[in-house]
């Protein structure tokens, strides 16, 4: 009986790093680097604190949502995400697709100790402060959302569009 729950375990661990490589291309929970820059390529590229022409602040709060949840770029800007967490519970704001996003929740709701440490993403503790820092090279409609387990179900996503 030890040795099959020891197997299972080892089972969907193995299952658990498979999905992650390839729901989570964005972010560096095993995935080769070559997915890695296709996602960056979908929407943009990590900026440079030099090339940045405009701030951003926007507030997480526990009522689950974005302030702003829209946010309009240009092409080719570099934008500093000032990201504050005005809740009592961990918060983070992730760029990616929709259909990233939420493979990337699925998956955070399996294994809600996943730590993210990505240049499209920054987590903020409560009453905290992060920044992220992105040029948006690609024009079109792009989202973010916040991973923590039950936060994208309850509706903690935004939009970039960018002309």
């Amino acid at each position: 009986m030890k040795t099959m729950l020891i197997a299972s375990a080892f089972s969907v661990a193995a299952l658990s790093w498979g999905t992650a490589a390839y729901a989570d291309a964005g972010h560096s929970h095993g995935a080769a680097k070559g997915k890695q820059e296709a996602h960056a390529d979908a929407m943009g590229k990590p900026g440079k604190a030099e090339n940045v022409s405009r701030t951003m602040e926007v507030d997480m709060n526990d009522a689950m949502r974005f302030n702003p949840a829209e946010i309009h770029v240009k092409r080719g800007e570099t934008v500093k995400f000032v990201v504050k967490n005005s809740g009592k519970v961990k918060h983070e704001m992730v760029l990616g697709s929709m259909k990233e996003l939420k493979a990337h929740a699925e998956m955070m709701r399996k294994m809600p100790e996943m730590e993210h440490a990505d240049e499209n993403m920054v987590s903020v503790d409560p009453g905290k402060t992060g920044e992220m820092i992105w040029q948006f090279t690609k024009a079109g409609k792009f989202d973010f959302a916040c991973l923590q387990p039950g936060h994208f179900e309850a509706g903690m996503k935004g939009k970039v569009a960018v002309k």
